[in-house]
């Protein structure tokens, strides 16, 4: 009597349906750890430059003037998720804003002269736009 061997097609479908199942819990989460990862440039070069312009503040007694090269508080370079912005530029106010780029795109965070951190926007889907902190993960907190 000569024995079979191999799957049967109920097997194949069986395990490609597990596969399925586990794909479609799993994909989101990676998505989302990947996105907070990203997020990590946007806060990198936000709390970078807000101590560069309190160096400023310390050496010109006045904001006026930063965010330009050649400066102590030049402003950080755009990475491949965010870009950077000064505004409110006075003597004593300033404010920096980190921009996202391409799949980042709906993220804006900033930071002021008070080291008031806000959550300006965010992907939709994502809580706590708004919020007076930097929003990193999707439930809304900080």
């Amino acid at each position: 009597m000569l024995k079979t061997r191999g799957f049967t097609l109920i097997e194949i479908m069986i395990a490609i349906a597990i596969i399925a199942i586990l794909t479609a819990v799993g994909y989101p989460s990676y998505v989302d750890y990947v996105m907070r990862g990203k997020l990590t440039e946007a806060i990198s070069g936000l709390s970078d430059m807000r101590v560069k312009m309190e160096q400023y503040f310390q050496d010109n007694r006045s904001y006026l003037g930063a965010c330009v090269a050649g400066t102590v508080a030049p402003l950080p370079a755009a990475t491949s998720n965010f870009s950077f912005a000064c505004s409110n530029l006075g003597t004593s106010t300033f404010t920096v804003t980190a921009s996202g780029i391409g799949s980042m795109q709906d993220f804006v965070y900033s930071i002021d002269q008070t080291n008031t951190r806000t959550t300006v926007g965010l992907k939709p889907g994502w809580a706590g736009s708004g919020s007076s902190c930097w929003v990193l993960k999707k439930d809304g907190s900080c």
